[in-house]
């Protein structure tokens, strides 16, 4: 199980730079922030198959592709925005987390207006 890699490989990284911080910290984020993107492109490859099930089930319930494709920006955003609130709360700052953090959701809530909408006029055809 991939699972196993990625624990593997998280811990190694997290155990050389336990050591090496002590000595030279710009190498222990260094570790992390490639630890971190290494992790990103494994699972990244998984991601593949689960828009070919979506596509695939989108073309059978008729729903359009727009919503769909939608959804998964939304879903990227967020992990996108975590992974960089991650890594520069591991630096110590935590302020420009908070700031990643907020733009991800204004950027996440501007994507969703126009789902928002197609769901507000379908209630609204459904409501005498």
């Amino acid at each position: 199980m991939e699972i196993f890699q990625i624990v593997g490989i998280a811990l190694i990284a997290t155990i050389l730079a336990v050591l090496i911080k002590e000595h030279r910290p710009e190498i222990a984020l260094q570790i992390s922030i490639v630890t971190g993107l290494i992790i990103f492109f494994l699972i990244l490859f998984k991601l593949a198959s689960v828009l070919d099930v979506l596509q695939q089930l989108s073309g059978k319930i008729n729903i359009d592709l727009v919503y769909i494709s939608t959804i998964l920006k939304i879903v990227g955003i967020a992990y996108i925005a975590e992974f960089g609130a991650q890594v520069c709360r591991d630096a110590g700052e935590t302020a420009i987390a908070s700031k990643i953090e907020l733009a991800g959701k204004v950027i996440i809530m501007v994507l969703a207006v126009p789902i928002l909408w197609a769901l507000m006029e379908l209630i609204i055809s459904i409501v005498p």
